[in-house]
């Protein structure tokens, strides 16, 4: 800062005019004071501003974060996964198939006649268990195949009774018929042959969705395919694998 210089003819500080009335002795008096008024001034204008500083940097601490007390002093959340719930469902008691096949009257001689193993004690009978018939326990599906080529000869469904014994309420028996459990629907899926087809490569299928209802199947739904008969009809080469076009 740029010194203030009073004058006994009432001269002002450079940068600034000071005025005194009456004489020189009183107006260099008055000067005094002034100079002594305003350095007294500026240095309480600088205690204020240092003093300002130093409370701006320990509000800060220096980090241009708020401090309210040490890091880190706040527990951290932790989230503990639990435990799934076990199922509680009791797996399906399993059934003799066989058995069931073999002391079923609804079931025709003939299929009881060839059902015999294939390999061993194998027998060529398919179980499939679910809710068919909204009975107490799992319904039971069972499909009747040949030995050779694995072509469905018979579905059956039986219902389970209180006392623990099966209760056959659906048989159809005709070639290539399979019967699967679909959302709780019985769907019956038969291969359809013309004269020249082979066992693999059949014509087309019949799609039956069967459901319960009033203590027996009705027909729900019908869908029929005809397959492509140029499949599998001969052989060929694959075609050679080309590169992706790029733009």
């Amino acid at each position: 800062m740029r010194g203030l210089t009073g004058s006994g003819d009432g001269g002002g500080a450079s940068g600034g005019r000071v005025t005194g009335g009456g004489s020189g002795n009183r107006s260099g008096g008055g000067n005094r004071r002034l100079l002594t008024g305003w350095a007294a001034s500026s240095t309480a204008l600088a205690g204020l501003a240092v003093f300002g500083l130093f409370t701006v940097s320990c509000s800060t601490g220096g980090t241009g974060t708020r401090d309210e007390g040490p890091a880190g002093s706040q527990p951290v959340a932790r989230i503990t996964p639990t435990a799934s719930t076990p199922s509680t469902a009791e797996p399906a008691p399993r059934v003799d198939a066989v058995a069931l096949l073999k002391s079923d009257p609804k079931v025709s001689g003939r299929v009881r006649t060839d059902l015999k193993p294939c390999t061993g004690d194998e027998y060529p009978v398919d179980t499939s268990y679910g809710s068919l018939t909204d009975a107490p326990a799992a319904d039971v599906v069972v499909n009747v195949m040949t030995c050779g080529d694995s072509v469905g000869v018979g579905t059956y469904v039986y219902r389970p009774r209180a006392d623990g014994t099966y209760q056959n309420v659906f048989t159809t028996e005709q070639p290539a018929v399979y019967g699967t459990i679909d959302r709780g629907d019985l769907v019956v899926t038969t291969q359809v042959y013309g004269k020249k087809d082979a066992v693999a490569y059949p014509s087309g299928e019949e799609v039956i969705t069967y459901h319960w209802a009033n203590t027996r199947f009705s027909e729900l739904d019908r869908v029929h395919n005809d397959f492509n008969r140029a499949v599998g009809a001969g052989e060929g080469d694959f075609p050679e694998p080309t590169e992706p076009t790029k733009n």
